[in-house]
């Protein structure tokens, strides 16, 4: 109760929106089937596109997926313990990155667009700077899903490869994360796993 109080003195939202987005708020597998709407996707990629990245470079790919014929394109590629949940998510992402990203530097940095030729001939320090800052944005992502008042649930139990040949087969484009979006069901999780205390995880220097 003593950290909790000492956090709500210092923020700058109210305490009820840091419960939404961190204390209340869930890694999720059972959801409603209210639907998510466009206006709720379009809302979730305004807030995810304003987090910084490195260079402004914005690599983080989205492609939703709502249709049944779609979901069970998906599934096929799913562990087994992730099938039925995506099955009955109202609405899956896949996040993925662009490992040609680069190729956009006049469009997301048009102060320095020469800086491409940094990237042209280096397609490793391209995947890794790609996946990181992807990486980066899924978070700002679920942040974001969290904001308009929606429960996510990011998997990582899938064959990325599959996915990437069925989806994104020819293209720039690599998988690294599910996420199942909707609104909480009741009973949709149990009681919050622990966190690390300050101490054992900061070290000041």
């Amino acid at each position: 109760m003593t950290a909790e109080l000492t956090v709500d003195e210092t923020l700058a939202l109210e305490p009820a929106a840091v419960d939404l987005l961190f204390r209340q708020a869930r890694t999720t597998s059972k959801f409603t089937d209210e639907p998510v709407t466009e206006e709720q996707r379009r809302a979730i990629m305004e807030l995810v596109k304003m987090g910084p990245t490195a260079f402004n470079n914005q690599p983080l790919r989205v492609t939703f997926v709502q249709s049944d014929e779609a979901r069970e394109r998906l599934v096929a590629h799913l562990a087994g313990g992730n099938q039925e949940k995506t099955r009955k998510a109202p609405l899956t992402a896949i996040l993925s990155y662009d490992s040609e990203w680069h190729e956009h530097f006049p469009t997301f940095n048009p102060v320095a667009p020469q800086m491409k030729s940094m990237f042209d001939d280096d397609a490793e320090n391209r995947h890794k700077m790609g996946n990181n800052n992807a990486n980066l944005q899924a978070g700002y992502f679920i942040m974001a899903v969290r904001s308009v008042g929606l429960a996510a649930g990011p998997m990582s139990g899938y064959d990325a490869a599959g996915v990437d040949e069925e989806f994104f087969a020819g293209s720039n484009t690599h998988s690294f994360m599910l996420v199942n979006i909707g609104r909480a069901a009741e009973g949709a999780w149990g009681e919050r796993l622990p966190r690390f205390d300050y101490d054992d995880v900061v070290t000041t220097l």
